[in-house]
């Protein structure tokens, strides 16, 4: 068994970047053309391929469901098979042949073999990997299932450690913001609440629903609310911000994206709510920047910088660097919030800004 594989499965769930050159190399093992995994996740799907082709043709079967709704996928959960399995171990021929799926999709691009299996995270997610095989090739070979067997224990421990590291992640967040003294929770993609701190959870603004679901006391805010995590663009736009009036107290409700690596399928926090009593902006510490949105301390700076309104030169001559050194952390900072223009990090930063009393 090659340790050096091992060691870069292992690395993946702390580098989601190394899973296509991991998926790769299962392929490899395979003699397959492609290899992807795929997680389900409260009816929505997150994609790693081995390479940008697959990237592109299964990345679409596998977001719009078609995978998961696939009788493939349900025969191979039914199997509870602790390896990996090839399509004649969960079908006949005459099945095969038959089967929708394998007839509109595999067949047509040559493909129509395969080696598979699934997982259940601790997060409840379901996982599956599948190395797709050329039709004409045949079945996968026993002695390539046995090397993938052996591989299968490291994969799952290192999708496990993936899984529990995003929600470790989001648990520090929330740490962070409640440090900050800004009251805040964590929603995955569904709206549900990750974790949340103990400013939040003491407040009057917030009704605390079934299935760690979440609205606002104030009607007009909670269909805003609602609105801003159904619409909510990981690769585009800023957060969301609209008053919360509860009695005589106003605050400002800020739904702030999380934009943390867009190749990490197992990510789950999407966004963050704060509640913050109107106030003046500011540009925000230094620390929740670079918690949100997973900058460098020096891209943090940068971004700080910017969401007080410095220009590039300036922050240069602050910083006593060259602007080319500005300019390619700024690159970062615009890339990691999807921002294009200075104005957009100033309306972004400034409305998570915490309140100083």
């Amino acid at each position: 068994m090659d340790d050096k594989f091992i060691d870069r499965i292992y690395e993946s769930a702390f580098v989601p970047e190394l899973w296509p050159d991991v998926l790769a190399q299962l392929a490899s093992i395979a003699t397959a053309r492609s290899g992807w995994m795929a997680i389900s996740r409260n009816g929505k799907h997150h994609f790693a391929g081995s390479n940008e082709t697959v990237r592109e043709a299964a990345g679409l079967l596998v977001e719009s469901g078609l995978v998961f709704r696939a009788d493939r996928f349900a025969r191979l959960c039914a199997a509870h098979h602790p390896g990996f399995l090839r399509e004649i171990d969960i079908y006949t021929e005459a099945e095969l042949e038959s089967d929708p799926f394998y007839q509109k999709y595999l067949f047509p691009r040559g493909l129509g073999r395969a080696a598979g299996t699934t997982l259940v995270l601790p997060t409840q997610d379901s996982l599956l990997i599948s190395l797709e095989r050329e039709a004409a090739r045949g079945p996968v070979e026993p002695s390539a299932i046995g090397k993938l067997d052996a591989l299968r224990p490291h994969i799952a421990r290192s999708a496990f450690m993936a899984a529990r590291l995003q929600l470790e992640r989001a648990r520090a967040a929330s740490a962070t913001l409640a440090a900050l003294g800004l009251p805040a929770l964590v929603l995955d993609d569904k709206g549900k609440v990750l974790v949340a701190n103990q400013l939040i959870e003491a407040s009057a603004e917030i009704h605390w629903r079934a299935q760690d679901a979440i609205g606002l006391v104030d009607r007009a805010a909670d269909k805003l609310l609602r609105n801003a995590i159904a619409t909510i663009d990981l690769s585009s736009g800023g957060v969301r911000s609209f008053p919360v009036r509860n009695g005589a107290a106003t605050l400002v409700a800020h739904v702030i994206p999380v934009r943390l690596s867009a190749r990490d399928i197992f990510a789950r926090c999407i966004a963050v709510l704060t509640l913050t009593p109107m106030s003046a902006p500011e540009a925000p510490p230094i620390e929740l920047v670079q918690s949100l949105f997973d900058l460098t301390p020096a891209e943090a700076r940068v971004a700080r910088g910017l969401a007080s309104g410095m220009a590039v030169d300036a922050i240069a001559a602050d910083r006593g660097v060259s602007t080319n050194t500005i300019r390619t952390h700024v690159r970062g900072v615009f890339e990691k919030t999807g921002c294009t223009r200075q104005a957009e990090v100033v309306a972004l930063f400034t409305g998570i800004s915490p309140v100083r009393h």
